[in-house]
């Protein structure tokens, strides 16, 4: 699936699940005092930004030092979102990312690491960026755009949860998480046809 501009910015959203996210961010700030909790969503997605336009710029560089060539990221990275797909469609299926926090203010984690820029998003960008990495102004804009998104969504969470419910937001979830399981089925099979196309010459 050749990456547009759109496409990278939509399948960031998915995976980065703003409205997934909104339930364990509230658990997360519940005991921190409404006045602070504006201040804490920009500046833990202002380092979730940081950290994904590192492995933007920068996945190349991490895949050399590490030895592992896109082909077996590329595969990593679909089992992963599959996973997290999973997840969102049958919650509890997987394993938790993130728990529900316990008072105290969060700082990196859990929220910037691993509840925006998580394993999945980290995979992802690199993966963009080595689509075409001759549009990187393109993939930088899309990663904005991702952590903008997350940070209104964030911002609008109590209102957001009093306004569409529980029930409601799991619904989107679980249909963003449809949509999530043929991404990853879709990075699974390019990954292996690529794979064996190398080996078998």
């Amino acid at each position: 699936m050749e990456q547009t501009f759109l496409s990278a910015t939509i399948l960031l959203i998915l995976i980065t699940d703003p409205l997934g996210n909104i339930p364990p961010l509230l658990g997360i700030l519940k005991g921190v005092e409404p006045a602070r909790r504006t201040r804490i969503i920009l500046r833990e997605c202002a380092i979730a930004l940081f950290v994904l336009l590192v492995f933007l710029l920068f996945g190349r560089q991490i895949l050399g030092v590490l030895h592992l060539s896109e082909d077996t990221l590329r595969i990593a990275g679909g089992v992963v979102l599959f996973l997290i797909a999973l997840n969102m469609i049958f919650p509890g299926a997987g394993a938790r990312i993130v728990e529900p926090g316990e008072g105290g203010e969060p700082f990196i984690v859990p929220i910037a690491i691993p509840l925006v820029s998580g394993p999945s998003a980290m995979v992802t960008v690199m993966l963009i960026a080595g689509s075409d990495p001759s549009r990187m102004l393109e993939w930088v804009g899309a990663v904005v755009i991702t952590i903008a998104t997350s940070a209104v969504a964030f911002l609008l969470a109590n209102r957001m949860q009093k306004v569409l419910g529980n029930h409601v937001i799991a619904a989107m979830e679980r249909l963003m998480g449809l949509v999530l399981t043929a991404i990853s089925i879709d990075m699974l099979l390019k990954g292996f046809e690529s794979y064996l196309r190398g080996v078998l010459g």
